[in-house]
């Protein structure tokens, strides 16, 4: 990790940058090329994308066969699933809470409005799997949409390289959800299969997931195509505040639970604690050396810092700026810091609440903005997979309260159709002439 003391808060911008941004635009040209091959070639594409990037030649059926995904389901070992299930529980209760019924608003006398919850008809889940089978991201997905009642739900996720199998926790995660349209497919690739739909694969309406930065671009592209996103989500990120009371091997662990997601991954630390930062770093190599994926954290922590700042309030004001994906307070009063938190994904409070546990079992959803772009996006939720329609009703008494405020503002607007709307029925109620007396005639918005 590079270590940077008491910098200038104007150097702070450039200690805030991501890995990905500078090799945007050869990535955005790339994920072009793929949108364009997939709309023109369909299953064909992604046949060929599978060979050439996921590493599984000869795939001829996208689909995951019924028998497929029983077979691939019974090899979790039982220890597994009952993690699984745990965890499934967890989420259910945590999300199943963000569902309660809004009442009805009456805004004045007569006039009453209020929202209703419709799930999104066909929505699209992306789960990585390449470096990594993220079962657990179908269980944050997939289980909202299935509290959410989404009619339609599709998972994309990529073949196993050498082999053109799903991993089986991935299968069964989705078997245990009832998910039965299960298509090999990942990176770009998939996105566009969803935006466009081909043979395999229907398009959606809405696409989900996070993914590496080619992903992300993709998702962004399928915005610009008319497809809704949950959000920006790509390279994993996390953002340490620790002081002098934190344990240097807990955040050495946080830093490196973030860093082996993959090499464009980026760890963060900060602290007001000159001693903490070699405690730290010595213990990032230590455990570094039995990682099973120490090569890929090892490159990410290569674009990842750790910062000396002054106080907490530094600390505070460069996590705000920085809008970290996820925000671990490793300090002796982590409520106090929390309560000045503004732009952050998910927080973690105090030295026993690893990220990890927000990752995977706690409750709330690991899918977030990341990038900085948590200093406007939330992660996913209950609503994310529903769209709100808003409704209305007057009475005779609301329309008689309401009719003259509308037609005074139509006919200020110039919007003479609007006026005689409300016009028409105010007249009808008070059984006048046909011919409506407009907000207009009484000389508002008379050329």
């Amino acid at each position: 990790m590079q270590t940077f003391s008491y910098p200038d808060p104007r150097d702070w911008a450039a200690l805030q940058q991501r890995p990905e941004q500078a090799a945007a635009p050869d990535v955005e040209a790339r994920v072009q090329g793929i949108f364009t091959q997939v709309r023109q070639h369909g299953d064909d594409a992604l046949r060929r994308y599978a060979a050439e990037l996921d590493g599984a030649p000869g795939l001829t059926e996208l689909l995951v066969s019924e028998t497929e995904l029983a077979a691939g389901a019974a090899q979790v070992p039982a220890d597994l699933r009952a993690a699984i299930g745990q965890a499934r529980r967890n989420i259910e209760a945590f999300h199943h809470a963000q569902g309660g019924r809004e009442l009805p608003v009456e805004t004045m006398p007569g006039v009453r409005c209020w929202r209703r919850a419709v799930p999104v008809p066909r929505v699209g889940l992306y789960v990585p799997g390449g470096t990594a089978p993220l079962f657990s991201t179908l269980l944050m997905l997939g289980v909202p949409a299935r509290l959410a009642g989404c009619p339609e739900i599709v998972l994309c996720t990529p073949p196993g390289r050498g082999t053109g199998l799903i991993h089986p926790a991935i299968l069964f995660v989705a078997q245990e959800l009832g998910l039965t349209k299960i298509v090999k497919a990942g990176g770009a690739q998939a996105v566009a299969a969803l935006t466009y739909g081909t043979a395999s694969v229907p398009a959606v309406d809405k696409i989900f997931g996070p993914g590496n930065r080619y992903v992300t671009a993709a998702k962004q592209l399928a915005a610009q195509r008319g497809v809704a996103i949950d959000m920006p989500a790509g390279p994993s990120e996390v953002l340490v505040i620790a002081d002098h009371t934190a344990n240097p091997a807990f955040v050495a662990a946080d830093l490196l639970s973030q860093a082996e997601h993959g090499p464009d991954s980026q760890v963060i630390l900060l602290t007001d604690a000159p001693e903490l930062l070699p405690a730290v770093l010595a213990e990032v190599e230590r455990q570094l050396a039995d990682l099973p994926r120490q090569d890929v954290a090892r490159r990410a922590l290569a674009a990842s810092r750790a910062v000396l700042l002054p106080d907490a309030a530094a600390m505070l004001r460069f996590s705000n700026q920085y809008a970290p994906e996820h925000l671990i307070l490793a300090v002796a009063d982590p409520d106090a810091l929390a309560a000045g938190v503004t732009n952050a994904g998910s927080v973690f409070l105090g030295h026993l609440t690893p990220e990890a546990v927000g990752d995977y079992a706690s409750g709330t959803n690991h899918t977030l903005p990341t990038g900085g772009h948590a200093r406007a996006y939330s992660g996913v939720s209950l609503d994310s997979f529903v769209k709100k329609i808003t409704f209305q009703r007057l009475s005779e008494q609301g329309v008689q309260g309401l009719a003259a405020t509308v037609e005074l503002m139509a006919e200020a607007e110039g919007l003479r159709a609007h006026a005689q709307a409300v016009a028409l029925r105010r007249l009808s109620l008070a059984g006048g002439s046909d011919e409506p007396a407009l907000a207009g005639s009484r000389g508002v918005g008379k050329e």
